[in-house]
């Protein structure tokens, strides 16, 4: 017996979901045509000594921005507990101090020890500071976005709610509890007491 309901629908696959296998192996498919090319064209000791080279580079690039990384937060507890006991929050260009793109710069080190020569190239770009900042805003954006286009309750409506609540002067959203208001139910229909500061 059917019931004449339609069957339920599968959830769409995402673009990303669909075309990020093929454009995966679609470059290690290029990162080997390049590597043989090369190899053709300047031997196979330039190639193993890029290799290295790469490598190398990219774990020095890994290690100084998790230093970077763990400054920049060991300087933003100290400056929180420096606002904690004065009353005085952390002023703007305090904070702008400790958004260096270190995730960029993590990531540029991660592609110089991937072999490869295009992900060495990628790599070497995000080494280079204006394209971490404009990457940066880019990503900014895109976060920003997603947020404002999350249905209320999601994890992505979670993390806007926590970034609400940074000392930065935006309007956190909230409910006044007042400790003197009468506890229990209430009738709707009565009136509520003037608010007093």
């Amino acid at each position: 017996m059917t019931t004449g309901a339609p069957p339920p629908l599968a959830p769409k696959r995402s673009r990303a979901r669909t075309f990020l296998p093929l454009a995966l192996a679609a470059w290690m498919v290029l990162e080997i045509w390049l590597l043989i090319v090369v190899a053709g064209a300047a031997g196979g000791l330039t190639v193993f000594g890029l290799l290295v080279g790469g490598a190398v580079l990219g774990a020095v690039v890994i290690k100084r921005a998790g230093r970077r990384a763990f400054k920049n937060l060991t300087e933003t507890f100290q400056q929180a507990q420096a606002a904690a006991q004065t009353g005085v929050p952390p002023t703007a260009t305090e904070r702008a101090g400790a958004r260096d793109r270190n995730g960029f710069l993590m990531l540029g080190g991660l592609l110089l020890m991937i072999p490869g020569l295009i992900s060495d190239v990628a790599g070497l770009l995000l080494l280079v500071p204006p394209v971490r900042s404009v990457l940066g805003r880019y990503a900014d954006k895109a976060a920003e976005r997603r947020m404002a286009a999350a249905p209320p309750g999601s994890l992505q409506d979670a993390f806007q709610q926590a970034r609400m609540h940074r000392p930065d002067g935006k309007v956190v959203q909230g409910e006044v509890i007042r400790e003197d208001a009468p506890q229990g139910p209430q009738d709707p229909r009565a009136p509520r007491p003037p608010l007093t500061p």
